[in-house]
């Protein structure tokens, strides 16, 4: 299928879309039922010179694209991703689905298999995927024990480099909680932040007897360097996984001005009551930020053989969300033991997540966990449609949230400063020269 003619020409006028008000300045509400304005959109010299009520008269003389009410979003943030894992799984199959069998396959591949070209031939590939499903920043985590630590992480810097300008990449450590008592493994690590990352710390949090210790060393570096934390946190359906509690008083005893972004907490949900409400009231009062993963956490959790899985596997974002916690949802793993399928499309990931999650009734309460929260949480700057930002925005033929999440929208157009891009997805068959990727 075709969509309309984008202008080659730098300055046009989108004409009668629908936009997200919650995105919009006071001026554009109430809007419609579903929470769209009906706008005029003026890109002037690639940016975002005007947005206007649909019809007005703004007296300019510009190429016209009529667009007929037609959805048009920002340029998607996935805040939680693993580049460098991507793609392994034609070598690295998860042979019974489990998160346990991910660890040990990953670890495997990991020792065998990752190279620093490696890891950039498969991280390049994800950034492609991701560039022409229309996102413009993304936060990947980095494996960095042992002699990976300074292989992986000049790669990304080299990742960063290559696609300034088109993503936005950073970047956060990723170990188990226990090697924080290694000295030698955090001088790695803080070395390596400092040298190619993006100021931010953390670690995977899980019930050790000195988880506390661990905490406070990781809290007390962020503070001294100045960084952000972001933590996978109880990746477990185990109730007895609390240490998102813990993360949270840690940050309250240390007054931690950074900011701070957990991931996962699946066993939240399976908490009894008083723990349940517990956990949330110190994660309000903690100023933490939650991103869930819907689709890995889905495939990995309660994953038993021979049985239908009982629960979802996904954090309590409703109510987290009531609680005034800030929540998100991301991609996470895209091809490899944690997650066989994904492409690191964040119109799927909102999709599923509205169906997984319940984001809907209506879809426009939950339009921050896709937009403006992951934006702000990787202080990004520049507001999506503010005046001045530039006009990276992703033109759909949908005109409401059923018609755009009952098909993929591989017909979107995606625009970067204004202009189309090319939205060729990169073969599969481009891996095929990397060891053991070849089906």
């Amino acid at each position: 299928m075709t969509g309309p003619a984008i202008p080659k020409s730098r300055s046009y006028l989108l004409a009668d879309v629908r936009l997200i008000a919650s995105l919009l300045t006071a001026d554009f509400r109430p809007a419609d039922a579903e929470g769209f304005a009906r706008c005029d959109i003026v890109v002037a010299d690639g940016r975002i010179a005007e947005i206007a009520h649909s019809g007005s008269d703004l007296g300019i003389d510009l190429p016209r694209v009529a667009l007929g009410g037609d959805i048009v979003l920002p340029c998607f943030t996935d805040v939680h991703t693993h580049l460098d894992k991507g793609h392994i799984w034609p070598r690295a199959h998860n042979a019974d689905g489990t998160f346990a069998s991910a660890l040990t396959t990953v670890e495997a591949d990991r020792l065998k298999n990752w190279s620093a070209d490696d890891v950039a031939a498969r991280m390049d590939f994800s950034l492609r995927c991701a560039y022409a499903h229309g996102t413009r920043a993304i936060r990947s985590h980095v494996d960095s024990v042992g002699p990976q630590t300074r292989l992986s992480w000049p790669v990304v810097s080299r990742m960063r480099e290559k696609w300034r300008g088109r993503i936005d990449l950073q970047a956060a450590p990723l170990y188990g909680v226990d090697w924080v008592a290694n000295a030698d493994h955090m001088v790695d690590v803080e070395a390596m932040v400092t040298a190619h990352g993006s100021g931010i710390l953390g670690a995977v949090t899980y019930m050790i007897p000195n988880l506390q210790d661990a905490l406070n060393t990781l809290f007390a570096v962020a503070a001294r360097k100045g960084w952000d934390l972001d933590f996978h946190v109880d990746e477990t359906e185990d109730p007895a996984a609390v240490s998102l509690g813990v993360v949270a008083q840690t940050a309250i005893d240390h007054r931690f001005a950074g900011k701070i972004l957990v991931g996962h907490c699946c066993s939240l949900s399976r908490q009894d009551e008083p723990g349940f409400q517990r956990s949330i009231d110190l994660v309000a009062r903690a100023g933490l930020n939650v991103v869930s993963l819907p689709m890995c956490n889905m495939y990995l959790q309660d994953r038993h053989g021979g049985r239908t899985p009982r629960w979802r596997g996904i954090t309590a974002l409703h109510e987290l969300k009531s609680a005034g916690v800030p929540v998100m949802i991301a991609s996470d793993n895209t091809r490899d033991p944690f997650f066989p399928f994904g492409d690191l499309d964040m119109l799927e990931v909102w999709r599923e997540g509205v169906r997984i999650l319940h984001m809907d009734h209506p879809v426009s309460a939950w339009t921050a966990a896709i937009f403006e929260t992951p934006w702000r949480v990787m202080g990004l700057g520049t507001r999506p449609f503010a005046k001045g930002a530039p006009a990276d925005l992703i033109v759909t033929s949908a005109r409401s949230y059923t018609e755009l999440f009952s098909r993929p929208q591989a017909d979107r157009i995606v625009l970067r400063a204004g202009q189309a891009i090319d939205q060729t997805l990169p073969s599969y068959r481009e891996l095929d020269g990397l060891e053991g990727l070849r089906p």
